[in-house]
Parts: structure tokens; sequence; C-alpha cells
């Protein structure tokens, strides 16, 4: 049981970056003000979270302008994908008690 817990991924312990990391892989592009949105958190702490995330290369941020306004989109990366498939796997074989 030990060696499981030890499995799961400390990125992923927060539910906003779990909500985040879900939304980004049953989407191929989410807006900042459309996950501020769906997750129902302030800018402040979506801004860390997404940071958080940014550093450790789980997403990917495109930044453009459209209208003279700035626009943010996120997407996941191939290692996001990655880790949180493995984080995932973890959590199921923790509920199962393998």
């Amino acid at each position: 049981m030990k060696s499981i817990v030890n499995q799961l991924n400390k990125a992923f312990e927060s539910r906003v970056r779990l909500g985040i990391m879900s939304i980004l892989l049953v989407n191929e592009q989410v807006s900042y003000n459309r996950l501020k949105e769906l997750l129902g958190v302030t800018d402040g702490n979506l801004a860390s979270h997404l940071k958080a995330l940014e550093k450790l290369d789980y997403i990917l941020v495109e930044k453009s302008f459209v209208d003279r306004k700035p626009h943010t989109t996120y997407n996941v990366s191939k290692l996001g994908r990655q880790s949180f498939k493995e984080h995932i796997d973890a959590l199921e074989n923790l509920l199962k008690g393998k």
C-alpha cells in the first residue's frame, strides 16, 4: 500500500491542479477565462496553479491578442499527459487495494 501512495504525484494533490489537468485532457485547448469559469477560482489562485504546472512542463501556454486584448490558452503537454495518467493509475490501484 505504501508503494502505491509513493506513486502519487504531489503536483496533482490540489483540487485546482487536478481540475486543470482533467479539463485539459478532454479539450484540445482551453482559454484562461474558461478555466477560471469551470473551476470557480480567483485569478490569483488559478494563475499560481497554472504557473506551477507550467514549471513542471505539464502544460503548454499560448499567448496572443484577439481584438487587441490578451488571450491566453492552455493545453496539456506529452509529459503532462503521461504524468497525469500515472497519477490516475496509482489512485485506481490505491482504491482497488493493490
